[in-house]
């Protein structure tokens, strides 16, 4: 039989990128907040990716709902908490990782406590908005890389996913929002977001007529996971010294901008998908 090298698993990750490279990763120190469908794939992607050191943190169990498209909800994992279920598989996959975890929410008023902690990257995937601003405002602030992921529900084609500054998302009702609150906050660049301008499928989003409206949204297996891969790949690229990939900043008149923003501004739901 043959003999299998263990401690060798980054091989091929090596093979690519060089072993300078590779020690980059191995040092660094990665936080990503929030491990449902985007999170847990993004921190995952990111564990393979070879980074030697993460902070995980997620304050909500598995549901019967989450199976269709998060990476931790299996039947036999049912009521487990999340944080707990990402932290096996991550320790499964490199032993040697250094990883906290942190099985409850964050409050906006210690989000700033949480980033200035030597983070290299902060990975944002939480799917409500208040902390979300507040994380990336914190992140900003202080000067700390942050990627964060845009609405990934009501769409269905991946093609159309991409990597911009957030001033530059356009057609996506989260991103929207998140705009407008950090413009509030002297926030208008310096955050990397994962969005994709592909209209929704308006049929897909079931609004609750009750006070404290919360809306229900459709999301097919595929999108949650490519959103959460596209943050990865932010990162990793980022720590190896390719800041600049992905790079992607679509064409699109000014015309027809618009007209997508006007649409856009006629959506009116929660955006929680993940």
């Amino acid at each position: 039989m043959e003999r299998i090298d263990r401690n060798n698993w980054l091989e091929r990750t090596e093979q690519l990128i060089g072993n300078e490279k590779l020690d980059k990763l191995k040092n660094s120190h990665v936080l990503v907040m929030g491990l449902g469908g985007v999170g847990a794939y993004a921190a995952e992607m990111i564990c393979r990716g070879g980074v030697g050191k993460m902070t995980i943190v997620d304050g909500d169990t598995v549901d019967y709902n989450n199976i269709n498209r998060q990476l931790p909800a299996l039947h036999s994992t049912i009521g487990r908490a999340k944080a707990d279920v990402v932290a096996e598989r991550l320790l499964d996959i490199n032993p040697e990782l250094k990883l906290s975890v942190i099985g409850t929410y964050i409050e906006d008023n210690a989000m700033e406590a949480m980033v200035t902690q030597g983070f290299d990257y902060v990975v944002d995937c939480i799917d409500t908005l208040s902390p979300k601003v507040n994380l990336i405002y914190s992140c900003v602030k202080n000067n700390i890389p942050v990627v964060s992921s845009m609405g990934a529900g009501a769409k269905v084609d991946p093609t159309k996913i991409t990597v911009v500054d957030i001033s530059k998302s356009y057609n996506c009702t989260l991103a929207r929002k998140l705009r407008k609150s950090l413009n509030k906050l002297g926030v208008k660049t310096g955050c990397k977001v994962v969005f994709s301008p592909e209209e929704i499928i308006r049929e897909s989003v079931i609004i609750s007529l009750s006070r404290n409206k919360k809306s229900t949204v459709g999301t097919i297996s595929f999108m949650p996971p490519m959103f959460g891969c596209y943050c990865a790949s932010v990162v990793l690229n980022h720590l190896t010294g390719n800041a600049n990939i992905p790079n992607a900043d679509p064409f699109i008149s000014n015309r027809e901008k618009r007209k997508l923003e006007m649409m856009e501004s006629e959506d009116d739901f929660d955006p929680q998908n993940n």
